[in-house]
């Protein structure tokens, strides 16, 4: 898999931004599929004929510094589609995965090790109560920021997610410019 590359490294191979990359790719320069997570790939060779064709030196080796990551978990494609995409295309330069359901997000949190956690509650097998004091009492995950998503909870069961260590709660439909200002500062970059 070293031949697909994230709109993250591909930026990185380049030395762009990954809104430049999505912007070459939503404007026909690169071709890229969207995974069913809706994040794009690239495949190396694509991006590298593209870069040869502009003239844009191809970096060998090149190290950057860790991105922050970021987990989306929700079962609705169309709500992680615009929370990946908006965060993908943030100016802070997030790199974001996304899961479906709580067995893949288990697995996610522990191989991805997400700086921030975007969990929506009301799946059918997640008891969003579990998770978040899961995540908080493990030393592993302990300092992981959560931000818990649900239309159908209120005030009081709010404060209780909080209890269980969610740091904000949103109610649906989402506000995004307010969701992306609670994740820059949550990560305490604004």
């Amino acid at each position: 898999m070293d031949d697909i590359m994230t709109v993250d490294k591909a930026g990185q191979h380049c030395s762009v931004s990954s809104k430049t990359i999505i912007n070459w790719i939503d404007s026909g320069y690169i071709e890229a599929y969207k995974t069913v997570g809706g994040h794009r790939r690239i495949k190396k060779e694509d991006l590298e004929a593209f870069m040869k064709k502009q003239g844009i030196p191809i970096a060998e080796g090149a190290v950057s510094e860790e991105k922050i990551r970021i987990l989306v978990v929700d079962d609705d494609p169309i709500i992680v589609e615009t929370l990946v995409q908006a965060l993908e295309e943030d100016e802070f330069d997030y790199e974001v995965i996304s899961a479906s359901d709580g067995f893949e997000a288990g697995i996610q949190v522990n191989h991805f090790k997400p700086h921030l956690l975007i969990l929506d509650i009301m799946m059918p097998d997640i008891k969003g109560y579990e998770v978040c004091q899961k995540i908080k009492s493990s030393p592993d995950t302990k300092d992981t920021k959560i931000i818990v998503l649900s239309a159908y909870l209120d005030e009081e069961k709010f404060k209780k997610m909080k209890d269980y260590g969610a740091d904000v709660c949103f109610s649906k439909p989402l506000p995004l410019p307010q969701l992306k200002e609670e994740v820059a500062r949550l990560l305490e970059l604004k």
